[in-house]
């Protein structure tokens, strides 16, 4: 056999992967550390999630609040956190599409599958 006949090098090959899953558990605690925002109703409900999509904080403007009302209260809720994780999930794109793009079918460039 010539070495290098168009065979990809072992090494190499396990060097790149071992790169891209420390690449993509960077990006993952990083992730789990930035935090993100998503709004209702003018702003009077905000919720922050991760960028993991874990909810840190809920904040209610005292406006939103009416006693006899509690339905519409716990939709701009609902819909804060939707948007919140929406933005979560955009930002895992950002983060983690550009890794999972490399890392092919078979999760190491340059084998077929």
């Amino acid at each position: 056999m010539i070495p290098g006949g168009g065979q990809p090098n072992m090494q190499q090959l396990l060097q790149q992967a071992q790169k891209m899953q420390q690449d993509l558990q960077r990006a993952q605690e990083e992730l789990a550390n930035t935090e993100v925002d998503g709004q209702a109703g003018g702003g009077l409900v905000q919720a922050t999630v991760t960028g993991s999509g874990e909810l840190r904080a809920l904040k209610i403007d005292p406006k939103a609040v009416d006693p006899e009302d509690t339905e519409t209260l716990a939709d701009l809720i609902v819909a804060a956190v939707q948007a919140a994780n929406e933005n979560a999930q955009a930002l895992q794109q950002q983060k983690l599409g550009p890794l999972a793009q490399g890392l092919g079918g078979s999760g190491i460039p340059g084998l077929p599958f």
